[in-house]
């Protein structure tokens, strides 16, 4: 047929590690069941490469020539989803066995309902079933496309992927240029699969990344977010992060902080966000909780911190709450321009910030209820990362917060002070003091 599956090898259970122990028993439950109805069903992709690697797999995905409807009869708890390409979800509780059919090949510029290109060759729709040599060719990376077939528990390999492997090499299945047009989602993913697995690019599939970069501008932000995320909050952010500006992509992410990282000064705020990113790293190494609403305030503070001493210095006058309020307003409007931000990140993302400003009004009782507050923690945990990262006159603030929050009740009201009858009295009745604006 192609080249490519000229170079078609197989490895049998003896020359490879895989085992079904190591597999999540539902994906042996969907590929047995499958293979019982009479279709061919192997598992592919990161849940195959990450076997190989000695690696526990994040999700088991399993390719199949059953079409989706096939799949549906065969699980009552099945889910079909997708426009772009129609998938289908057997759902085993909070478990989801993702079955897909082999995908077909694109025969240049089409306007056919189940599969379309537009102009600049990126696929709209994607639903051509094909043959699984077929399949081979419409993955990404050569580690990606590899298959476990149940029938037999051999490991089928058409393009080299386990020879990548073992050199420690992301290479792009065909010509890198044609594909990252097809998909410049392709580039991210060669960036985050190079920082997870510790590999280098290939330099034939590096090469484009400098000078398409600018592709991901068409991509919607919704999709981009969820790119993010995986790029961002899966225990390698700081390597995915410099390969990222590396290559010229991160400025398409998140255009207002790299315009704010070229002005940086005493390594500030790209230090700021080493240290986020840093400390995502180690939770997750560590299996505690993250929430993106955190590293968007670190990723977007720069930008938040620039527009409200802007604000400031050109209407001097104006209520330091609606500067807060305004500086984060613009910033987010231009930042879902890239990658959306939904309004269950970008409220506690705002709080964060805004706490930044409350944390220093430690008179009264203030510091209580702010210590009582959703996201007390979250935006404390902040101003020591700003302290960490060369802002060396919070100092005495981070320590102060560190203090209060550990010493007893007759030590913090040592700590409090007295707060002046009158200004109860003015609080009671409304009025409120504008938030103190620091000096930067």
């Amino acid at each position: 047929m192609t080249e490519i599956i000229a170079e078609h090898r197989i490895y049998a259970r003896p020359e490879h590690c895989i085992s079904r122990a190591n597999i999540s028993p539902n994906a042996v439950k969907v590929l047995y069941r499958l293979k019982n109805a009479g279709y061919r069903a192997c598992l592919v992709g990161g849940g195959v490469r990450d076997l190989l690697l000695g690696r526990e797999p994040k999700d088991f995905d399993i390719a199949t020539d059953a079409h989706p409807e096939d799949v549906k009869a065969l699980f009552g708890n099945c889910r079909l989803i997708g426009r772009r390409f129609r998938l289908a979800h057997v759902h085993f509780g909070r478990e989801i066995i993702e079955v897909a059919t082999f995908r077909g090949l694109h025969e240049g510029e089409t306007e056919d309902e189940d599969g379309q290109l537009d102009a600049k060759g990126r696929i709209l729709r994607d639903n051509v079933y094909g043959t699984i040599e077929e399949d081979v060719e419409r993955r990404d990376f050569t580690v990606n496309a590899l298959y476990y077939d149940v029938s037999d528990f051999s490991v089928l390999d058409y393009v080299g992927g386990v020879e990548d492997l073992q050199s420690g090499m992301i290479r792009m299945i065909g010509d890198p240029e044609r594909r990252y047009r097809e998909d410049p989602v392709r580039m991210l993913r060669a960036v985050r699969f190079a920082a997870k697995l510790g590999l280098r690019i290939h330099p034939e599939t590096e090469a484009p990344l400098f000078e398409l970069s600018h592709l991901l501008d068409d991509i919607p932000s919704s999709r981009l977010f969820e790119e993010v995320l995986k790029l961002f909050m899966s225990g390698f952010g700081v390597q995915a992060f410099e390969t990222l500006r590396h290559y010229g992509l991160f400025e398409h992410l998140f255009p207002d902080t790299e315009e704010a990282l070229s002005r940086e000064e005493d390594d500030f705020p790209h230090m700021l966000l080493i240290r986020a990113l840093e400390s995502t790293d180690a939770r997750i190494a560590e299996d505690k909780p993250v929430t993106p609403a955190f590293l968007y305030a670190a990723l977007l503070w720069e930008p938040f911190r620039e527009r409200y001493a802007s604000m400031r210095a050109n209407e001097p006058d104006i209520e330091d709450h609606r500067a807060l309020n305004m500086a984060a307003d613009a910033v987010t409007r231009e930042q879902v321009r890239s990658t959306s931000v939904p309004k269950r990140f970008s409220l506690p993302m705002r709080e964060i910030w805004f706490l930044q400003w409350r944390l220093d009004q430690r008179q009264g009782k203030r510091p209580m209820r702010l210590i009582g507050h959703p996201r007390f923690r979250a935006a404390y945990d902040f101003l020591l990362l700003r302290r960490d990262a060369g802002e060396e006159e919070l100092t005495e603030l981070c320590d102060w917060w560190t203090r209060f929050q550990t010493v007893g009740e007759a030590e913090r009201q040592k700590m409090l002070g007295s707060t002046a009858p009158g200004k109860r009295r003015r609080r009671r009745r409304g009025a409120t003091k504008p938030i103190a604006a620091r000096a930067d």
